[in-house]
């Protein structure tokens, strides 16, 4: 939401390993920063159960990462009590490897009633380009979050990073550059 409050929290290894560092530094919210430094002085490394102490019903907490950084932020979070639909995460790669797609499915585009088949070696989002249809892409491995598409109808098979066990569970969006079908036909708002 433009102009909601945050505060960000930035742990890095050490200051010649940190990315972005000129870009955080000179951006608008760069008095927002607070720097967490592994090779730092005590003080001012991350004390992720301090930061995470108190869940607030109108907070959310956004992770970024390598896998045991955000199990060890997620773990904290859950911790202390935040609720799971208030964590947010994204992974530097994806965590398990893809399971090969066994069956083709139907994609159903509801703005236009195209219909179009995602055979076993094609993602959904390889299919939809190819037919002109050009859905937001930036990992392409289910770990950033950009190609989010909303479902209308059927069941999505879920092989992305981003989603929690209950977004999963409302099948109401889906990561297309990675997710496939657990039924015969899915209908995207696309």
């Amino acid at each position: 939401m433009a102009g909601a409050r945050f505060e960000m929290h930035y742990s890095v290894r050490s200051s010649g390993r940190m990315a972005f560092a000129e870009r955080v530094a000179q951006s608008r919210f760069a008095d927002k920063v607070r720097l967490h430094l592994d090779d730092g002085a005590e003080e001012q490394k991350l004390n992720v159960k301090s930061v995470l102490a108190r869940p607030q019903p109108d907070t959310h907490v956004y992770v970024c990462g390598p896998k045991g950084f955000m199990n060890w932020v997620l773990g904290a979070a859950e911790e202390a009590g935040w609720p799971e639909a208030q964590t947010h995460r994204e992974y530097f790669s994806q965590s398990e490897p893809p399971v090969p797609a066994i069956r083709e499915f139907e994609v159903r585009l509801a703005r236009s009633n195209r219909r179009l088949l995602i055979p076993v070696d094609k993602t959904i989002v390889q299919v939809l380009w190819e037919n002109g249809i050009k859905v937001p892409v930036s990992c392409g491995e289910g770990v950033c979050g950009s190609c989010m598409t909303r479902v209308i109808a059927g069941e999505p098979d879920h092989a992305d990073s981003v989603l929690n066990s209950a977004e999963r569970d409302r099948n109401d969006c889906m990561m297309p550059c990675c997710s496939r079908a657990k039924s015969e036909v899915l209908v995207l708002d696309l």
